[in-house]
């Protein structure tokens, strides 16, 4: 199959420089693993295996590129033709897109209307039965909005324990609080949390606008790789299961501007995200790995700056006026069991008991992942894409963490678009969380209502065996793309890393392993003879004494 881009300013077409065939092909050498740096050079550069990057104004169309996109476009007519003017009309992708997600949410809200009529209100399992449980009608109630009361000050009545104050990080409780303001106050408790959830369900399609745009804007080349997020189909079933989207739609702005090589006002996004969600704060591991490798420490200082800073400025408020119900959401997430979506609630389950130290065992795991993951970053034979690192060491942390809640998907979804932009992979994966969170709301049919309808504990375990297949298979093609750049979507046309912002093109001063082996094999290679011919030639016989050269 034959790669083309679009001209995005002129709307022209024309072969991309050094296109090939499809890095998927079996059979394909891998230019990754033989690359070289030589005069400082990166190593595995693009260009050292006869490849140039194509022009900054050239916009990749999937359907020049992925199979299952071309098959897909034969619902709008195939795939666009060589005369086709793109980007030269109002809908731009950015645009495009924004409807697409606009519509996508709308119809995932329309799948909600059983619930919102009234399975959220019935006791037992009719939320569950239908697929459309959310946690925001409970929450309105629950924890003190419909009383009035202020999240992290005000105590809510009737608790005790770890949950006597709201437990999320201090930007979700804004965003709840903000849309409790706008909720309007007469009429039933039932109307109000409709009215709730109803508010929250239009300011979460706005984050997922901004996500969808800020991921097609860090591929600058690529902006319809976005088009993935957009029809996943876990957003449209998940989006408004919780508040998860607000802490995506932030850091996946944090990644455009790092991509645009604006280091602090990544910083400052990934801090603000940390403060609505705890996994963007993993985020910083990959720039540091990627900053060390390309020497890069200013860009990364200044990163994290802004992310700390940032953050303190969203939590300071709270710490200083209420501890203890700032501290809610750590001290309840620390004292958590094994709970839904995770393998050690089948351990458990298995086992008949609670694993005693479950937060030491995590913690180990994840440091093992972490680090593992870092040597990954310093020794591939070429430096790995940021949103390669960054994927992987989310999908870690979602792999070993003590819960598994159906939204968490959202955080990344972002990130496998950006790391592995193949449709059928993407779907691979979707498929088998599709099925897990299906298969969730099944399962606490079963065990919440009387006639238990659904599956049981050992159809459920398999559930959480399909998510946690589904998430590994999308890693290993993401690694296998780390050490064989020629099979990376992104890469294989001699393109560096479109969404590094400073470490595109940069060449290496830190590596180890591999990475090593091959710099200092390209150092030896500049002394050494120019072919392996002069080796074996015999040397040049001396002329006599006194022999003068004639004209």
């Amino acid at each position: 199959m034959t790669s083309s881009a679009r001209d995005d300013s002129a709307g022209q077409t024309g072969p991309i420089e050094g296109a090939g065939p499809d890095p998927a092909a079996p059979g394909t050498a891998s230019a990754g693993a033989s690359a070289s740096a030589v005069a400082g050079e990166p190593v595995g550069a693009p260009g050292r295996s006869g490849t140039a990057e194509p022009p900054a104004n050239t916009v990749v169309v999937p359907a020049d590129e992925d199979p299952v996109a071309a098959a897909g476009s034969e619902v709008i007519g195939g795939p666009p033709g060589r005369r086709a003017l793109l980007g030269v009309s109002w809908w731009i992708p950015a645009r495009f897109l924004a409807l697409v997600v606009i519509v996508v949410s709308v119809l995932g809200m329309v799948r909600q209307l059983p619930c919102y009529d009234g399975a959220w209100f019935q006791p037992g399992s009719p939320q569950y039965i239908h697929a459309c449980y959310s946690d925001i009608p409970h929450l309105f109630s629950g924890r003190g909005f419909a009383a009035g009361l202020h999240p992290y000050v005000d105590r809510i009545p009737g608790t005790s324990g770890d949950l006597q104050f709201l437990e999320y990080p201090v930007l979700t409780g804004l965003f709840m609080q903000i849309a409790a303001w706008v909720t309007p106050g007469g009429g039933t408790t039932t109307s109000q949390e409709q009215w709730f959830w109803a508010i929250n369900a239009g300011l979460l399609t706005a984050c997922a606008v901004v996500a969808v745009v800020a991921v097609s804007r860090t591929h600058r080349r690529r902006p319809w790789d976005a088009l993935l997020f957009a029809l996943a189909p876990c957003l449209l079933l998940n989006a408004t299961v919780n508040w998860d989207l607000l802490a995506v739609a932030l850091a996946a702005v944090a990644l455009a501007w790092w991509a645009g090589s604006r280091p602090l006002w990544a910083g400052v996004f990934i801090g603000l995200a940390t403060a609505a969600k705890l996994y963007p704060v993993l985020l910083l591991g990959p720039l540091l790995v990627l900053c060390w490798r390309a020497g890069k420490w200013r860009e990364f200082r200044a990163a994290l700056g802004g992310a700390v800073g940032a953050w303190l400025v969203v939590n300071l408020p709270i710490m200083l006026a209420n501890w203890q119900g700032w501290s809610t959401f750590y001290v309840f997430s620390k004292h958590r069991k094994e709970d839904y979506g995770s393998f050690w609630l089948i351990l458990m389950q298995g086992r008949g008991a609670s694993l005693e130290n479950l937060d030491v065992y995590i913690g180990v795991l994840m440091v093992l992942c972490c680090l593992a993951i870092a040597w990954l970053g310093v020794s591939a034979p070429r430096r790995p894409r940021l949103v390669q690192l960054a994927f992987l060491v989310v999908a870690a942390f979602v792999l070993v963490n003590k819960v598994y809640s159906p939204q968490y998907v959202l955080w990344l979804i972002p990130l496998a678009v950006l790391a592995r932009p193949r449709w059928r992979d993407f779907l691979v994966w979707q498929a088998c969380e599709v099925l897990y969170t299906l298969g969730i709301w099944s399962h606490l049919g079963f065990v919440t209502g009387p006639k238990q309808h659904g599956i049981g504990e050992s159809w459920y375990h398999f559930a959480i065996v399909l998510h946690l297949a589904g998430t590994l298979y999308l890693v290993s093609v993401v690694v296998r793309d780390i050490l064989f750049p020629d099979r990376d979507p992104v890469r294989w046309d001699g393109s560096d890393d479109p969404s590094g912002g400073v470490l595109d093109h940069a060449p290496d001063v830190f590596v180890l392993g591999t990475a090593r082996r091959l710099q200092e094999e390209a150092s030896y290679a500049g002394y050494a003879p120019a072919g392996p011919e002069q080796w074996l030639d015999e040397p040049p016989a001396a002329e006599p004494a006194g022999s003068t050269a004639r004209q």
